[in-house]
């Protein structure tokens, strides 16, 4: 699995970039928020990436952020939702206006993202709404956090905090979460951390988010 790409830009486009990295030139399908994120070609680049092996296919689907390919790994959970539909709804709405729609079962909000019929809209909302909940900025999260001294006082932890929190978990959840999954493995690096607090919540029973 690669999990990112760390070199040259050659090429970008709305959609996508070429990166190369050891003599490599990797195509990667981006939203259009990444896109923006870019730097100029020539220049060095880093991205997380999400890969998807198919029979006919490799492709590698990249983000500036860690937060924001963490919202495509949960929205291709939901049932006809596939990598394609996923870049489309980030490119349509950032992640916290994303996450208010989910919420308050906007359907009009959803629709109007290019690709996004109603049916993917109701499925959105039915699978993801007791994932996505109105956010609190993350830097006030962090700093109740330690507050409270729920979590060790760790730029590794707080930056932890802050990712779910942008992917619209509650501030107790992300903490919570993360406590066990430190108790569990307590050597993991901030994209591990992040990786299994989402595998942890994707699994949580609805009245336990």
């Amino acid at each position: 699995m690669i999990a990112s790409l760390r070199g040259i830009l050659n090429e970008k486009g709305a959609a996508h970039c070429v990166l190369e990295t050891a003599g490599v030139g990797y195509r990667v399908s981006v939203s259009s928020h990444t896109a923006r994120a870019l730097p100029e070609v020539g220049e060095s680049v880093f991205l997380h990436t999400h890969q998807v092996v198919r029979e006919d296919a490799l492709q590698l689907f990249g983000f500036t952020d860690l937060a924001e390919r963490g919202l495509f790994e949960l929205l291709i959970t939901v049932s006809g939702v596939g990598p394609k539909v996923a870049l489309a709804v980030l490119s349509g709405l950032d992640p916290a206006a994303l996450a208010r729609a989910i919420r308050e079962e906007n359907l009009a909000a959803l629709v109007s993202i290019p690709g996004v019929g109603r049916k993917t809209a109701e499925r959105l909302v039915v699978e993801l709404r007791d994932k996505l909940e109105l956010a609190v900025t993350a830097q006030s999260a962090v700093t109740a956090g330690e507050r409270r001294g729920v979590l060790p006082k760790s730029d590794r932890f707080d930056d932890a905090v802050a990712a779910l929190i942008q992917l619209g978990y509650s501030a107790s959840q992300a903490q919570e979460t993360l406590r066990k999954v430190t108790e569990a493995d307590g050597e993991l690096d901030l994209e591990g951390l992040v990786r299994q607090s989402l595998a942890r919540l994707s699994k949580a029973p609805a009245g336990a988010r």
